[in-house]
């Protein structure tokens, strides 16, 4: 069996769900999900100027309005409840975790711990971050020691 971790920052759409299992093909595929609630206000700029590099402009004002920390626990853990259970009913088997703290570390321990043949990134386009080589998928490759894919969403949840 294939053992992926999956990094993924809100719930999995049911396009996602079929691009990363078919991605093996019929080969069994375990998911370890790590999910990473919205951090704090410092992320709102970044994700501000995402908005304007994407043409969501209407986005902007709204990022304030946007859960953060603490008060994003609840949708986060809601989240990563139905990413699970997609990619399960999908066939694959699947379990996963909230991330509190320092998401590289949790994903090289979760690497380690379950012997990772792989990990995927799977978020929204982050221009900022990824123009900086500091997104999650450029800074992983340079810790975990395994293949790092970095796939974005196929639409905002």
């Amino acid at each position: 069996m294939f053992t992926s971790v999956l990094m993924i920052e809100k719930a999995l759409t049911s396009a996602d769900v079929e691009f990363v299992t078919s991605l093996h093909g019929d080969e069994e595929v375990s998911f370890h999900v790590l999910l990473q609630p919205r951090g704090d206000q410092a992320d709102r700029l970044l994700r501000a100027i995402d908005d304007v590099a994407l043409g969501e402009l209407d986005e902007v004002p709204r990022e304030r309005d946007v859960p953060e920390g603490e008060a994003a626990r609840p949708f986060g853990e809601r989240a990563l409840e139905v990413s699970l259970q997609a990619l399960q009913v999908a066939g694959s088997s699947a379990e996963g975790r909230l991330i509190e703290d320092h998401p590289l570390d949790a994903l090289k321990g979760l690497v380690d711990e379950v012997g990772a043949d792989e990990v995927i990134v799977l978020t929204d386009p982050h221009y900022v971050e990824e123009f900086f080589h500091r997104d999650w998928a450029s800074r992983a490759r340079h810790k975990v020691g395994v293949p790092v894919l970095k796939l974005f969403s196929h639409s905002k949840a």
